[in-house]
């Protein structure tokens, strides 16, 4: 299907993403037609696509909200679209580290589907933004822990001389 017919253009789709969702898209390199956001109030939280979809479940089972979750099938990962409230915490990263799970931070980049794609290789919605919601970072990240089989670290214990 051209999408292009229907007026649904690379330009178009980026102000969807910016005026309805407030994601900071920008149309690069305009002669591809990809769309990029610049990470900035918005994260993401990168995983592999069968964590994602547990993680999917297990937010749904919870009644949380799960905001937009994107799927790049050719690498096989999820990016969820988070609030950027993830501390800086090396621990925290080295944990998902061993879940091979990423944090897209302030400066850093996410591609998101654009029409020009191909197909849907590239990259497609699991769940399309709709608004300017968005889930808390922290809330995925404990999705992620619960998903794994993994308890939130215990924090060291005082000891009493």
């Amino acid at each position: 299907m051209d999408h292009n017919a229907f007026g649904d253009t690379p330009l178009s789709r980026c102000h969807f993403y910016r005026r309805v969702c407030d994601l900071p898209a920008n149309v690069d390199p305009p002669h591809l037609g990809r769309i990029v956001m610049k990470a900035e109030h918005v994260w993401g939280v990168i995983m592999p696509a069968s964590l994602g979809h547990a993680v999917k479940c297990h937010m749904q089972n919870r009644d949380s909200d799960i905001g937009p979750i994107l799927s790049h099938p050719r690498s096989g990962r999820w990016t969820f679209l988070v609030r950027p409230d993830i501390p800086d915490d090396t621990r925290l990263f080295a944990d998902m580290f061993r879940h091979n799970v990423s944090v897209v931070r302030t400066g850093g980049t996410v591609a998101l589907p654009s029409p020009t794609d191909q197909c849907v290789e590239f990259r497609r919605w699991i769940e399309p933004p709709r608004c300017t919601f968005r889930p808390s970072g922290l809330v995925v990240i404990e999705a992620v822990r619960a998903c794994s089989g993994q308890r939130r670290p215990m924090q060291p214990r005082a000891t009493h001389v």
